[in-house]
């Protein structure tokens, strides 16, 4: 084998091995992502069924304002805890 075309078979697979881990790095970049929304969307779901189920039970009891703020805190609490529970998942799978 000559020089230039040794040269050219180990400037194809450098190349090759760049493109791989390029690709690699996009689709963690999209792991992340789906894992960021997936973090916001347990908190904001959990505050809003806290609210709404607040809000229920106010309705029904005649507690206007009690209620809704007692399952408000509880709704954010329960968030809080369901993203610090899967953030370590998400972590020790990584």
């Amino acid at each position: 084998m000559t020089i230039p075309e040794d040269f050219k078979t180990r400037l194809k697979i450098a190349k090759s091995k760049i493109k791989k881990q390029v690709q690699s790095d996009n689709e963690k970049r999209g792991s992340f992502m789906g894992s960021a929304f997936k973090l916001g969307t347990e908190l904001v779901a959990a505050v809003a069924v806290g609210t709404i189920f607040g809000f229920i039970l106010d309705s029904w009891f005649g507690t206007k304002p009690w209620l809704i703020i007692i399952f408000f805190f509880l709704g954010a609490a329960a968030g809080m805890l369901n993203v610090i529970r899967t953030a370590n998942r998400i972590q020790k799978e990584d």
